[in-house]
């Protein structure tokens, strides 16, 4: 089993930025993928961004994110540390949320269904 635990949510207003992390334990060798997912009130859980997995450090991830954070938000990984990390800048109203960790088997992933492992959830909000 994978365990995923977020952390760095909080509150920030609007044009500012925060850094969440996800540290991962367990058995992560069949993990192909890492992603981050949101949940806003009364929304669907949506896919933010999402990295390629690797047990090599020295190797670089290729990254998808989703249209609305693009240019915005980054997300990379410290494969020493078992940690993937989303930095998110310039953040809006509309990014308010429960933010997930979650890993996968499939690569490039988008769909939160094709994920089999989440984290508890770390609530950003974003005032104007």
């Amino acid at each position: 089993q994978v365990q995923l635990v977020e952390s760095g949510g909080g509150l920030v207003q609007a044009g500012g930025s925060l850094r969440l992390s996800c540290a991962a334990s367990g058995r992560t060798f069949n993990t192909n993928a890492m992603g981050w997912f949101r949940q806003a009130p009364g929304k669907e859980r949506e896919f933010v961004a999402a990295i390629t997995w690797s047990a090599f450090s020295w190797s670089a991830g290729s990254t998808y994110y989703a249209d609305s954070v693009k240019g915005r938000f980054t997300i990379s990984r410290d494969n020493a540390k078992n940690t993937v990390y989303l930095l998110m800048n310039s953040l809006k109203p509309e990014d308010t949320a429960v933010y997930y960790c979650a890993a996968t088997r499939h690569s490039y992933a988008t769909d939160y269904g094709l994920y089999d492992y989440w984290g508890q959830g770390t609530q950003v909000t974003v005032s104007s």
